[in-house]
């Protein structure tokens, strides 16, 4: 990076970062450490597919930010790259439904959007399945967080239809890569009896990677994103140990990236320890981010509410979110047991004298991190 012995500070026109996408959560590296054997375990299952066939099912689970979401982009991109297998990576946190789902698949395999209305499912899964016959084409379709199907309750009758789609359609070949980061969730438990019977997956598993690893991934992301001399081992140790801390990559990168823009707000081309502690209480929050990013409006709604009646009981908080959103106790309860599934909120039953049991809610976070993070 330019610069003038005399001077340490950065002119308006020059920046700390080489490239600052390197640190955007969905970049994928080029060098993917420390998961040789989950790819492995990926390729395996993904094999037939190369050779005209069905290939194995898949169950890919492990804790936020432990590398599953780029294992399976790096696969596909190679599958792509090198085979005539079709490739949909569906990200089920924003297409929660089995209709949003399968317009996905359609839109990638055909290369344009389904209408919006006016057309069933049956009809848009028939020109799906229609089309992979006809181009005699293998499809490998990931849930990525699967967990928000099962959260929306349309676990079940997504994968019922994408795994009996070869006996609905005679000669679809159709894979699925199942992504899901709540520990919590048993996939294959919780699916309809219907589902089970069909579905036996190979289980591939991404533990937190550990403080060595986590340090050497962040080093090879620092070194692609900043300039030679921007951040020192002292403060890169730093960093990994809050990442460690977390147990989330995710918080690292966005920590790297938010040091930097720390630095370059300093107009200073090296990043401090000071840096990196003022980034961490943003960076902290990137699953809860995340997690928000992701909801309705009347979810959106019934966080503020709580935000508001923190710690009350269930029935105070219902009268409250139905003031404000004139939706019915049921949906209210699907909210609650959402939000508690996500980490967002703990609803944990209490006894009440004379009326039984109840639930009190309360943010699983601090009220001031929850509202700022809202749209």
């Amino acid at each position: 990076m330019p610069g003038d012995a005399d001077d340490d500070m950065l002119s308006w026109d020059e920046s700390v970062f080489r490239d600052e996408s390197v640190f955007e959560i969905d970049y994928v590296p080029e060098t993917f450490r420390h998961r040789e054997s989950q790819l492995e375990s990926l390729k395996y299952a993904l094999r037939p597919a190369v050779r005209g066939s069905r290939p194995l099912n898949t169950v890919v689970r492990g804790p936020p930010g432990t590398g599953k979401t780029t294992a399976v982009q790096k696969l596909f991109s190679e599958l792509r790259a090198r085979t005539e297998v079709r490739t949909v990576q569906v990200n089920c946190q924003v297409d929660s439904t089995r209709y949003a789902v399968f317009s996905r698949l359609f839109e990638g395999i055909f290369e344009y959007e389904p209408p919006s209305s006016g057309i069933s499912f049956k009809k848009l899964f028939g020109q799906i399945t229609d089309r992979l016959v006809e181009e005699d084409e293998v499809l490998v379709v990931a849930l990525d967080d699967v967990n928000y199907l099962f959260y929306e309750n349309e676990a079940s009758d997504s994968l019922y239809s994408l795994l009996r789609a070869h006996e609905a359609h005679s000669g679809a070949k159709i894979g699925v890569i199942v992504v899901s980061s709540d520990l919590s969730l048993d996939v294959i438990d919780d699916l309809d009896t219907r589902v089970q019977s069909v579905f036996r997956p190979e289980e591939v598993y991404f533990p937190v990677y550990d403080a060595t690893e986590i340090y050497d991934i962040l080093g090879e992301r620092a070194k692609r994103g900043f300039h030679e001399g921007v951040i020192g081992d002292a403060e890169l140790e730093r960093v990994a140990d809050l990442t460690a801390d977390s147990g989330d990559l995710r918080v690292g990168i966005d920590l790297l990236r938010r040091a930097g823009l720390n630095a370059e707000m300093r107009a200073s081309r090296t990043i401090t320890t000071d840096d990196v502690e003022d980034a961490y209480d943003k960076s902290k929050h990137v699953h809860l981010s995340r997690s928000l990013r992701g909801l309705s409006e009347s979810e959106q709604a019934l966080v503020r509410v709580l935000a508001a009646n923190d710690g009350e009981r269930a029935g105070p908080v219902y009268e409250a979110f139905h003031e404000e959103t004139d939706l019915g106790y049921t949906r209210y309860s699907e909210i609650i047991n959402k939000l508690d599934q996500l980490g967002v909120i703990d609803a944990e039953y209490a006894d009440v004298e004379g009326r039984g049991r109840s639930r009190e809610l309360s943010l699983a976070y601090d009220a001031d991190a929850v509202l700022d993070r809202l749209e």
